[in-house]
């Protein structure tokens, strides 16, 4: 139950962020839930072999190339899911942080801490 509360609220969070950037389309929302399901397997699978063959960049760059890896997920989801597209790297690095925060946002509003 609490993987399909996070899909709905990355859902959600990705429908924000394409409404408030010009260089993200997003059709509706069902193409928001594939997309958000499409981003939490490429974050399982292959985010880690490219966080692995990265490391000395990431190292050298303390940590900031993993937004060019953010970046580079988003771009290939943007591939993979129809209804869904990206302007160009700089639009999926901007959609990657803004996403971010919003998620981090509504699921700080969503947990159960009372």
């Amino acid at each position: 139950m609490s993987f399909l509360i996070r899909l709905l609220v990355s859902a959600l969070a990705a429908m924000l962020t394409a409404y408030l950037l010009p260089g993200v389309k997003l059709d509706n929302f069902l193409t928001a839930l594939i997309l958000a399901l499409v981003l939490a397997v490429l974050n399982l699978l292959v985010r880690p072999v490219l966080v692995i063959l990265t490391l000395p960049a990431t190292i050298l760059t303390l940590g900031l190339f993993l937004l060019v890896i953010n970046a580079v997920i988003i771009l290939l989801a943007s591939r993979l899911v129809g209804g869904f597209k990206v302007d160009g790297f700089w639009w999926a690095l901007l959609f990657s942080i803004v996403m971010t925060v919003i998620n981090s946002v509504l699921h700080g509003l969503a947990s159960d801490n009372d």
